[in-house]
């Protein structure tokens, strides 16, 4: 590990065109964070983007795929972090790049706002619900979903703005999408409805359930949990890519809400080898003893960095 690296002030070799921007000078990094504050969007409300440029940026004319994450805010500050802790996205890329085990990129983080459920939360799994499923979840959630809107604010203005600013690599084969929880789940719907953008999706302890059972009957439960899980694989089988040219990653643990996963990923993982994604394509794994938190997701984080974003 290179250790602290000074965040320099300076923004005038970066177009950062209308967003208010500033350089992060908060927290230790290697490589450098650029913050956009509160990007506005024709589609969703406005958010905080944080952009990390790898050790080496500066110095060269290189270009660099990208990474685009969930959670923005807890990717690389622990202060900043939603609950204290950070996933250290920062320390493992420029590990493993130095080491050679990836392509080095450019990683986008994207804040969430109040309304992350519904940004997050697939709207065509909405649709294919039953009416009452429906109505129940939307009635958890606040609202219809609102994830159509938020991957064209990622696609048609955060995608465009970020390669007009940095050296990116902007094809399809170098621009990768990946979250935690209900991240999971926008990231695996952003590859679906983006198959032109977005190469490859990292989905990590994805949110299946929806909710965490109000159910006390067991057979009621049983009998809901298996409609959700018909939906589910019904608009994954609807959804998936070209198997040829895109890579998908779950994982999961088995404690705290890691615990509820098992059955609906065993059937989604079922259901995508059905329809011939080998392992060189697609890749589910259990962490045992991990739980649904980013200490959690920081300790395995090389595993997903690597299979999504493995060396030219």
């Amino acid at each position: 590990m290179i250790g602290r690296r000074t965040l320099l002030t300076g923004l005038a070799a970066l177009p950062m065109a209308a967003h208010a921007s500033r350089a992060r000078a908060d927290a230790p990094t290697e490589g450098r964070l650029f913050e956009h504050q509160q990007m506005a969007s024709a589609h969703v409300q406005p958010r905080d983007v944080t952009v990390w440029l790898p050790p080496g940026y500066d110095g060269s004319e290189a270009r660099y795929p990208v990474l685009y994450m969930h959670d923005g805010q807890n990717l690389f500050d622990g202060a900043r972090a939603s609950y204290g802790k950070e996933w250290g996205v920062d320390e493992h890329v420029a590990r493993l790049s130095a080491n050679g085990q990836i392509r080095t990129p450019i990683v986008v983080g994207i804040g969430n706002t109040p309304l992350r459920l519904r940004e997050y939360i697939p709207a065509d799994l909405i649709r294919a619900l039953p009416d009452d499923m429906r109505a129940d979840i939307q009635s958890i959630y606040g609202g219809e979903p609102l994830s159509d809107g938020y991957l064209r604010f990622m696609v048609e203005e955060l995608k465009p703005f970020i390669d007009r600013t940095y050296r990116t690599r902007a094809g399809r084969d170098d621009t990768v999408v990946m979250g935690s929880s209900m991240g999971g789940l926008i990231s695996l719907y952003a590859l679906m409805k983006y198959p032109g953008v977005f190469g490859a999706a990292g989905c990590v302890s994805t949110h299946w359930p929806l909710r965490i059972e109000q159910i006390t009957d067991e057979a009621a439960l049983a009998a809901w949990r298996e409609r959700l899980v018909s939906a589910w694989t019904r608009v994954v089988l609807d959804g998936l890519p070209n198997r040829r040219n895109h890579r998908l990653y779950f994982d999961r643990g088995d404690e705290t809400l890691d615990a509820f996963y098992a059955v609906f990923q065993s059937r989604i993982d079922q259901t995508i080898r059905d329809e011939g994604w080998g392992p060189d394509r697609f890749r589910s794994l259990v962490f045992p003893g991990a739980e649904h938190n980013e200490a959690s997701w920081n300790q395995r984080l090389d595993v997903p960095l690597a299979f999504l974003l493995p060396p030219a």
